[in-house]
């Protein structure tokens, strides 16, 4: 077989005597959705190249296409400086274990120093062999139930790619995207809506009896102040409270123009053409 140079992307992922081609199809797809690229196969049981594989690889082709075969697992390691071996079961021997995070945080570490990597992962059915488990430094295991602990070949590689996608990102915690930016609200415009709930509120006799009323205020500000408002979540909630205030099943929205809401445009706009009103003899903002 032949062998060629690791990829600078990360650890090659090589798998030991793979039965199925969709799962190798799959692995694929796990891979290729962290930015893994280079597959190993050693010895898979169906033959290479693979239709099975290659569909359930869903676009992941460039993976597919640059995989290697091996005859055996010294041939697939050679090459390589490090290797992690993934097992679901306690081995006799001295090798360090290690969990997926830490794994993950360590594979980077290499890389970042030049070294080539690679994890094993071994057959559907029984994982890999202890002299196969031999010939890797260290073990990755994974936190899972001991009563229910064996992982489909994808999913085992699916949580190592994830791993080593994470510990590249300058926080751990970071996403490919993020809420909307917001700014938050000003005590002033979360006063305005404490003015315009309370009145609403007043308008349809919701504070009674009326001597509990202070008390009722504080309950309602104490929980409008907890939430820690934006300014635009203000705006949806004074809509909300304007629509209640002003309409009602008597007087629903579209069927007219209630009478308290006609005056309250009214205010309004008097406001608005206060403040625009050009000073006495001077001319308005939109003249020549």
């Amino acid at each position: 077989m032949t062998n060629s140079s690791h990829e600078a992307g990360g650890p090659a992922i090589i798998l030991v005597e793979p039965q199925l081609g969709e799962n190798i199809g799959m692995v694929a797809r796990a891979m290729a959705n962290f930015g893994l690229s280079e597959l190993r196969l050693v010895n898979p049981r169906d033959g290479w190249p693979s239709e099975k594989a290659r569909a359930a690889a869903s676009r992941a082709d460039h993976v597919i296409d640059a995989v290697k075969l091996y005859d055996d697992l010294p041939s697939a390691v050679a090459d390589l400086n490090f290797v992690f071996a993934t097992t679901a079961r306690e081995r006799d021997g001295f090798k360090e274990v290690r969990g997926p995070v830490e794994a993950g945080r360590a594979l980077r570490s290499r890389q970042r120093e030049g070294l080539k990597t690679g994890i094993l992962f071994g057959r559907e059915r029984f994982g890999l062999y202890n002299e196969e488990v031999g010939l890797a430094d260290e073990i990755v295991t994974f936190p899972v139930d001991p009563d229910f602990s064996s992982l489909n070949i994808a999913q085992a590689v699916l949580l190592m790619s994830y791993e080593w996608m994470k510990s590249g990102l300058e926080s751990e915690t970071d996403t490919n995207f993020a809420g909307p930016e917001m700014l938050p609200a000003t005590k002033e415009q979360l006063h305005g809506l404490f003015a315009h709930l309370e009145a609403a509120l007043e308008a349809r006799g919701y504070f009674r009896p009326a001597a509990k009323k202070p008390k009722m205020v504080d309950n309602l500000r104490a929980v409008l102040t907890r939430a820690g408002f934006a300014q635009p979540e203000l705006k949806v909630l004074r809509g909300v409270v304007a629509s209640l205030d002003y309409f009602s099943p008597k007087e629903p929205r579209g069927a007219g123009y209630p009478e308290r809401k006609a005056k309250a445009d009214r205010a309004a706009h008097a406001d608005d053409d206060a403040d625009t009103l050009p000073p006495e003899g001077g001319k308005g903002l939109d003249n020549d």
